[in-house]
Parts: C-alpha cells; sequence; structure tokens
C-alpha cells in the first residue's frame, strides 16, 4: 500500500493543522542560523561588557629617597657634603670646607638624635627595630664625629683654634680616647698647647 501525503494532509482537522503550523513555526524560531564569529564577540561584549576592561593594578616603585645622596636629611646627605668639603680642601677653598663640614654637621648630628627618639619608642615591642635604630644612631654619630674633626683641622689651617677647641673637645668625649678618632683629637689638642700632657695610647 503506497502512502498517500495529500489524503493525509485533507485528512487532519483545522484544528491540529494550526497546531503543527504553530509548532513549525516556534521550531523556526527557536533553532536561527548560525552567526558569524565577529558578530557573537559583539554579543558575548554586549553580555559581559567589562570583559575586556577590568583594570590592571601595579605595584608602584619603592623609592628609598632617604639613602640617595641628593637627599637633604640622612646618613648619605652628610657623606655627601663631607665629600664636597675633602674637594674644596684639595683647593685650599678653606671657607667653602668649614661652610661644608658645618652642613654635614649639623645634618649628621639631626639625624643622630631622631634615630635615638625613635628607638626609644620600641623598646619592649621589638627589639629587632630598636636595634636596627640603635646602630643607625651610633653610626650617623661616628660620621658627625669625623665631620667635626675635620672642621677642626680646617679651623687650625685657618688659624683659628678658638673654633678648633671646642670641637675636638666634643671629639674626644664622643669617641672616647682609647678609640683611634679620640686620639687623634686629643693629639691635635696637644699641639695646640690645650693641654700640656700628651696621651700615649696603651697598645
Amino acid at each position: 500500500m503506497v502512502f498517500n501525503f495529500k489524503a493525509f494532509i485533507s485528512s487532519v482537522s483545522p484544528k491540529a493543522t494550526a497546531s503543527m503550523a504553530a509548532l513549525s513555526t516556534i521550531g523556526a524560531i527557536a533553532l536561527p542560523t548560525a552567526l558569524p564569529l565577529a558578530a557573537q564577540a559583539q554579543m558575548s561584549d554586549a553580555v559581559n561588557p567589562d570583559a575586556d576592561t577590568q583594570p590592571t593594578t601595579t605595584m608602584p616603585t619603592v623609592t628609598r629617597a632617604i639613602e640617595e645622596a641628593n637627599s637633604p636629611i640622612g646618613i648619605a646627605a652628610g657623606q655627601s657634603l663631607m665629600s664636597e668639603a675633602e674637594v674644596a680642601i684639595s683647593d685650599q677653598n678653606y671657607t667653602l670646607a668649614a661652610t661644608k663640614l658645618l652642613e654635614a654637621r649639623q645634618a649628621l648630628n639631626d639625624v643622630s638624635t631622631h634615630y635615638q627618639s625613635l628607638s626609644s619608642v620600641f623598646i619592649g615591642l621589638d627589639s629587632r627595630v630598636n636595634q636596627d635604630l640603635r646602630s643607625l644612631a651610633l653610626e650617623s654619630a661616628q660620621v658627625r664625629d669625623q665631620a667635626s674633626y675635620q672642621l677642626a683641622v680646617v679651623y687650625r689651617a685657618q688659624n683659628r683654634p678658638d673654633l678648633a677647641v671646642p670641637l675636638l673637645v666634643e671629639v674626644v668625649k664622643s669617641q672616647q680616647p682609647t678609640r683611634g678618632l679620640g686620639q687623634q683629637a686629643y693629639q691635635q689638642l696637644y699641639e695646640l698647647g690645650f693641654v700640656g700632657v700628651a696621651y700615649n695610647a696603651p697598645s
């Protein structure tokens, strides 16, 4: 027996025909033709507009400005001023050398005081921080005494013992006669005639 498609269609009730037509329409809507890749990308961006525009976070570069020679404060700043004074001394420009050494001495004295004050805050809180700050205070004081000694020698070259003696006494007190810089400062006092007995440090 041959299936008669036209007879089958005519035998279906009008309501069933309408239902089948509706299903056919729904199927056509539910299964669209595949979109081009560019259009799919545009649709994806429209759904998630921030997909490619998320801000990237970069860590800022840490700059330890105090450690640089051109810093107006810190041990490096004092050492830079002392280097400038050495150049002036080699040129026999003692006035400029004295100015640079005065600035270095004041800067190093200030920073040593700051380190000492800050270290006291960490007593009983963090021994590592406290010890580090104490070491920095000692280092800056050592460099300050070197600047003071050099300044006293410059004052001697300018025939200004009235300015040299107080600096040399300060260095002896800070360094103690048992240390090399303290011994040199006391020897300067002896050569100037401020003290009458030479000090021979034990070997």
